[in-house]
């Protein structure tokens, strides 16, 4: 046997027995903290007891049998037949008591000629009175008996007899055995190791009980990992349960107050009287369990509540709020007590004070960026009733915070709160955050129609609908679309640069950086997309993340950068906890267009097949995921379905007064189908539509407009028509739209008898094409020009074909030369290698010069490519 005790105490013990064995008698009380081995040394004391032919009385108190006169008495006498017990009688003691215990007694004495005897009582704070009062007799009576009395009993713990101890104390026989934790370096002896001493130590306190625990459940080859439940968990369990309902109802106040717990706080918690609560909680620390009013470890505090009930635990919960709002204790920890006294979806009692409450407190824990629990809270205080006051501002705030982390929640949250509006449920101060949580969502429409409601209608003139709403005065205003689709790049990047990402600017941010992918610097919505993304990852917000990795992903697709464009959409993706909802239809589309047009069909037609309810296909990333579906059919050859979605977002975007060619060119796109069915009239129609638009100056929509306009106008035009495409797509900065256009000029220039100009085009749309990425237009403009470099070996001699170009040119002509070939202008090529535009000609005219060449058409494809960051 394994004892925990040191070498003194089983000393002391082993003297006593001695004595006992010699005639003499003796009483040893055994002191010690629950778990300390205070069993351990009764049971010592028994085993060498018999070993020495004494007759042995054991019993153990337990809780239960703690209002069962004689019941310890009983115990101790079990099988021996020579001892008979009174009747046991209520009341203080009688005579006829005092006769019985001196019949004990003497019967006791009488045994012990024949033998020592050993009386020993474990747990005795458990002990009923009247067996208390038998041993106290013996104790004083017994003198001169080889009788050893041995009772062990937990430190501060409250007997049924407060006077029992201290009669044994005034014996001249008495002997105190006190038992305390155990030391680091006695934990290290017990481990046969100084290895991890010190953290056993400390979660265990020196409890030997819980070191025991601890070593069975931990091995020296792994990380510290205390399961619930398990060997450590049971051993809490069991110290607290032995030391005492009132020391384990004090434990679990503790367990529910974490770390505002205090003295005083766990005792008006319980409501105990002060010398209890003192008590209880001495007892705790003296087991170890406790350092001051913290436990040890948060295993040992799971354990302390794990077997409270759920409505015991829920009533404890209510009183920890009750007590630290009392205090005027923080918000968010009251919060917490409020919420872990309320079940799931159930019904719950809160007041006002509440409610403020949680709010308040949703708002601190928003500062730590746990969006998670701050929206649980206003969960809980959405169910203090419907005629609740401030439950309208609630429902906004709860929509806003899910956003962070949810989209798709936070979606059908804004359809409760629009159903709201509708039926008058929702105040007039709620309609401007709302319309910003529907323009996050991507639901324009809805959002002018809610702005519309909420102030008025007006008749003025909008950008490029034909309407817009009004103040109420007669003033028109711009409608939420508008606003995107119209406020300048500079006005944009102002409100950029001033407002930092929180919940009341997602939206005006979000808004701002798909007003600069739609404006004439779309290149300029690339960092400021990234930085909002670094922003939303810094914020611990999964929603936002998505968000503008979505809006970063679709900056990407506009300027041609299609790798990062399909990485980013991943990313998108990735951050959702769930693909419900419109908004995973935004970075979907952009992975369909980004698959396609690098020539990843499978994967673009597995996207493109996702049934997506007709209900998102209204929202702006429902039209997104739309157009890119019918784009993905144009180019695996299906015109008649892709002419098919076209048209649908058409009709849509009418319906819904939205169709703005800069957000969707529909008509560009079914014309093209068109035109694939062999119906060029209704192609050219659509085309001079979308010309006909307010959007129409655009470059990016009237040089996509163009290139259609010369496919479907006259031919003998056709050249000078994709000219000024090519021109103004290089001025959008859309470097796959601008390939496509320059391989349409190059087909055309073959055909009007200049087949050297349209070879050299075709060749710079070729390599414009390959340095996107844009595998399927490569294999559409040179179906036979391999896309991978060929191996050094195989590369033709530096200027084959080129008189040496290598040897001729300067290495600035040759950057220059390089970008020129590649379709980059004059000033581009300025800004990318920092030279002036006069220079960048000078370049040019020498490398013509020396190349024997007269145009940029004629530039050989054999020069070196220069990267993007090169200078």
């Amino acid at each position: 046997m394994t004892l925990a005790s040191g070498t003194s105490e089983i000393d002391i013990l082993e003297r006593a027995l001695t004595d006992c064995v010699a005639g003499r008698s003796r009483i040893v009380l055994i002191e010690g903290g629950t778990g300390c081995g205070k069993s351990a040394l009764i049971s010592h004391v028994v085993e060498q007891a018999v070993a020495s032919a004494a007759t042995v009385l054991y019993a153990v108190a337990t809780p239960e049998e703690q209002q069962v006169p004689l019941g310890v008495l009983r115990q101790l006498v079990n099988g021996e037949e020579s001892f008979a017990l009174p009747q046991p009688s209520g009341g203080a003691v009688v005579p006829s008591r005092v006769g019985a215990m001196q019949a004990f007694c003497t019967e006791l004495r009488e045994l012990s000629l024949d033998s020592p005897v050993v009386v020993c009582v474990d747990d005795v704070q458990h002990a009923d009175r009247e067996s208390l009062q038998y041993v106290q007799y013996l104790a004083r009576h017994a003198r001169g008996a080889a009788v050893l009395v041995v009772v062990a009993g937990a430190l501060h713990a409250q007997a049924q007899d407060p006077a029992f101890s201290t009669e044994l104390m005034r014996q001249p026989q008495f002997r105190r055995v006190r038992l305390g934790l155990l030391t680091v370096d006695e934990v290290a002896a017990v481990r046969g190791s100084r290895d991890g001493a010190a953290e056993l130590h400390r979660i265990s306190g020196g409890n030997p009980l819980l070191l025991r625990a601890l070593c069975e459940e931990t091995t020296d080859a792994e990380p510290l990992v205390l399961e619930p439940g398990g060997p450590f968990a049971q051993a809490v369990a069991t110290c607290l349960c032995r030391t005492g309902p009132d020391a384990l109802g004090l434990a679990r106040a503790v367990a529910v107050l974490g770390e505002q717990a205090s003295a005083e706080r766990v005792t008006r918690l319980l409501g105990l009287d002060g010398p209890a609560a003192r008590r209880g909680l001495a007892a705790l620390e003296a087991s170890g369990l406790l350092n001051g009013v913290r436990f040890r470890h948060p295993a040992a505090r799971a354990a302390a509540v794990e077997e409270c009930g759920t409505a015991a635990l829920a009533a404890l919960h209510r009183q920890a709020a009750r007590v630290l709002r009392e205090d005027g204790g923080p918000a968010t920890a009251v919060a917490e007590h409020l919420l872990a006294a309320c079940p799931a979806g159930g019904p719950w009692d809160g007041d006002p004070a509440d409610v403020a409450l949680l709010r308040d407190a949703a708002e601190e824990l928003l500062v730590r960026n746990e969006a998670r629990q701050a929206a649980r809270l206003l969960e809980l205080a959405l169910r203090a009733g419907p005629g609740a006051p401030l439950h309208g501002g609630v429902r906004m705030r709860l929509a806003q915070i899910t956003a962070r982390f949810d989209p798709a929640a936070a979606e059908r949250q804004v359809g409760e709160l629009v159903a709201a509006r509708r039926a008058g449920a929702l105040d007039a101060e709620q309609v401007q955050p709302l319309a910003g949580l529907l323009l996050a969502h991507g639901q324009l429409a809805e959002a002018a129609a809610l702005l519309a409601s909420g102030t008025g209608t007006g008749t003025g003139t909008g950008t490029g609908t034909g309407t817009g709403t009004g103040t109420g005065t007669g003033e028109p205003v711009l409608s939420p679309l508008d606003t995107l689709v119209d406020t300048p790049a500079a006005v944009s990047e102002r409100l950029l640069q001033s407002a930092r990402l929180t919940d009341a600017t997602v939206a005006p941010l979000a808004q701002a950086v798909r007003s600069l992918i739609t404006s004439d610097h779309p290149e300029r919505a690339v960092p400021w997309s990234r930085e909002l993304l670094e922003e939303a990852h810094c914020c611990q917000a999964p929603g936002w993340s998505a968000l503008f990795a979505a809006l970063y992903a679709e900056a990407l697709l506009r300027m041609g950068n299609l790798r990062g464009a399909h990485a980013q959409a991943t990313a998108a993706l990735q951050a959702l906890p769930e693909r419900g909802g419109s908004f995973p239809c935004a970075p979907t589309a952009v992975l369909i267009r980004a698959c396609t047009a690098m020539g990843r069909f499978t994967e673009a037609s597995r996207l493109a097949d996702r049934q997506v309810p007709g209900s998102q296909l209204t929202s702006l990333h429902g039209l997104a995921f739309l157009r890119a579906r019918g784009l993905h059919r144009l180019a695996v050859n299906q015109p008649h379905a892709a002419l098919a979605d076209f048209l649908a977002v058409g009709q849509l975007m009418e319906a819904r007064r939205m169709d703005r060619p800069a957000l969707v060119p529909w008509r560009t796109d079914a014309a093209e189908a068109l035109l694939r069915l062999g119906d060029e009239q209704q192609a050219e129609q659509l085309v001079l539509e979308q010309l006909a638009l307010p959007d129409a100056p655009r470059p990016w929509v009237r040089g996509i407009s163009l290139r259609m306009r010369a496919l479907t106008g006259d031919p003998k035009k056709r050249t000078a028509v994709l000219g000024q495409a090519v021109d103004e797509l290089h001025r959008s900065g859309d470097r796959v739209e601008t390939a496509r256009a320059m391989a349409d000029l190059g087909r055309a220039l073959q055909a009007d008898g200049s087949p050297s100009k349209g070879n050299a085009m075709t060749r710079m749309a070729w390599n414009l094409a390959k340095e996107s990425e844009a595998v399927a237009l490569c294999r559409e403009i040179l179906p036979d020009a391999p896309l991978t470099a060929p191996a050094a070996r195989d590369r033709a001699p530096a200027g084959a074909g080129t008189k040496h170009t290598a040897t001729k040119l300067s290495s600035s002509e040759q950057r220059v030369a390089t970008l020129a070939a590649q379709g980059l202008t004059n000033r581009e090529i300025s800004a990318k290698l920092y030279l002036t535009v006069s220079t960048v000609e000078q370049h040019l005219t020498r490398v013509y010069r020396k190349l024997q060449i007269t145009s940029r058409g004629d530039l050989p494809m054999g020069l070196e490519p220069v990267s993007r960051t090169a200078v």
